[in-house]
């Protein structure tokens, strides 16, 4: 009787310290970490990609872009409109040589970003 009474509570402590170590160790997803989630495209709402803002002055290399573009005549993920000076709001570009806010690469394929240029009412659509 003894033996039985010894093996049911050993059994029973090896059960309880499992789930006890189980839930110790139980992965949580950080509540604090911001997720960002771009819900509509590549482009955020806002006018951003990966951190840079999609405005300002702009340099065009054929190696190490910040950005691969694709030149597209329909569904962009932003319409880009050529300025001449002060580019301030989202799609308004500046092509220059010197002190870019960001460089650009055209691809054809596997673009970051796909873009289409405008006359009128540049930015995210």
């Amino acid at each position: 009787m003894k033996k039985k009474v010894a093996i049911a509570a050993l059994a029973a402590s090896i059960l309880f310290s499992a789930t006890a170590f189980a839930s110790e160790n139980v992965l949580l997803p950080d509540l604090q970490a911001p997720q960002q989630l771009i819900p509509y495209g590549a482009v955020s709402k806002d006018g951003y990609f990966k951190g840079i803002r999609l405005a300002g002055k702009v340099k065009v290399v054929k190696n190490f872009a910040n950005i691969k573009v694709q030149v597209v005549k329909n569904f962009p993920d932003i319409k880009v409109k050529k300025v001449s000076n002060f580019p301030n709001k989202i799609g308004e570009w500046q092509f220059v040589d010197n002190f870019p806010n960001f460089t650009i690469q055209y691809v054809d394929n596997f673009p970051d970003i796909k873009i289409q240029f405008v006359d009128n009412f540049p930015g995210v659509p």
